[in-house]
């Protein structure tokens, strides 16, 4: 007997909002096989509101409100049976972040979740980390967001270090150099401590941008891509002004400004582990969301 249901995942982050529609399809004989059936982004740059001024502003929550009306009919045309919408470190850290989710909710009848760094690497890791970590090597699992990074270490299948910074793309866009250079150092403390003793650990990456620059080095998937590639690649990006990364690599203009921090990111995490390759599985917190309602974890 075949089965397919249909789930929504909403994913509020500092730099866009996400709707993800998944088709679940349950048979008797195999595990569930979950299929993107629709995947909307809309650029709504909430932290430049939340980490500049301190809180939503009035323009962005009449966008999330428009937004929201759009998700719900999008996924009552889609015929999604059950829905999730979380918000993570810019509506976390805004002033008026509850109050903006009460509005929504008043307006659209959406209920906002604001979910801590923790819950947030838990419910990614819900997803097919499992394919990847299995095995006796080690792995630094890294989520790059707008307001935050989250970091994992996994080793024999088992986590055994896990932490949130506020390390994001729009974030660091935003800050003052001496405060990036504060971070960054924390950061490599914490990575330098957890893998040392490991031996060949390798990174996994997750977020918009590494799954961008993956497309963009025309790897086949599941292969993983080099340090060298990423330096290569983060040298070339910075070379090129933000208009010449819209018009000769067609970035969108909200992701031609934030993919230098990012991958900034990424080569730093690679250098202090000590890791030589990174996998780009494409996952990220929809991917958990959707997973997570299915086995009613949420």
């Amino acid at each position: 007997m075949l089965e397919i249901k249909k789930y929504g995942a909403i994913d509020i982050g500092s730099n866009a909002i996400r709707l993800l529609v998944s088709n679940v399809i349950v048979s008797d004989d195999k595990e569930p096989q979950f299929k993107k059936s629709a995947l909307i982004r809309v650029p709504i740059r909430l932290g430049a509101d939340a980490f500049v001024g301190g809180e939503i502003s009035h323009k962005n929550t009449q966008r999330m409100i428009d937004a929201m009306n759009a998700f719900k009919l999008l996924m009552d045309v889609h015929g999604v049976e059950r829905y999730k919408a979380c918000a993570t470190s810019a509506m976390r850290e805004a002033a008026n972040g509850k109050e903006v989710v009460q509005k929504i909710n008043s307006e659209t009848g959406i209920q906002i979740d604001i979910i801590g760094g923790k819950e947030e690497a838990e419910i990614i890791s819900s997803t097919d980390l499992d394919d990847l970590i299995s095995g006796h090597k080690s792995y630094l699992y890294v989520d790059v967001g707008g307001g935050s990074t989250e970091f994992t270490i996994f080793s024999d299948g088992k986590v055994i270090a896990s932490k949130s910074f506020k390390m994001g793309t729009v974030r660091l866009l935003n800050n003052k150099k001496s405060v990036n250079k504060e971070i960054f150092a924390s950061v490599e403390k914490w990575i330098k401590k957890n893998t040392k003793g490991l031996k060949k650990v390798s990174l996994i990456g997750s977020g918009g941008n590494i799954n961008k620059l993956f497309k963009m080095s025309g790897r086949a998937e599941g292969k993983p891509i080099s340090y060298i590639y990423l330096n290569a690649q983060y040298q070339f990006l910075k070379q090129m002004s933000y208009n010449e990364r819209i018009s000769e690599l067609s970035l969108n203009p909200d992701r031609a400004d934030v993919i230098i921090p990012a991958t900034k990111i990424y080569l730093s995490a690679m250098k202090w582990s000590g890791a030589r390759k990174i996998f780009v599985p494409k996952i990220g917190l929809s991917d958990g969301i959707i997973k997570s309602l299915f086995y009613n974890k949420l």
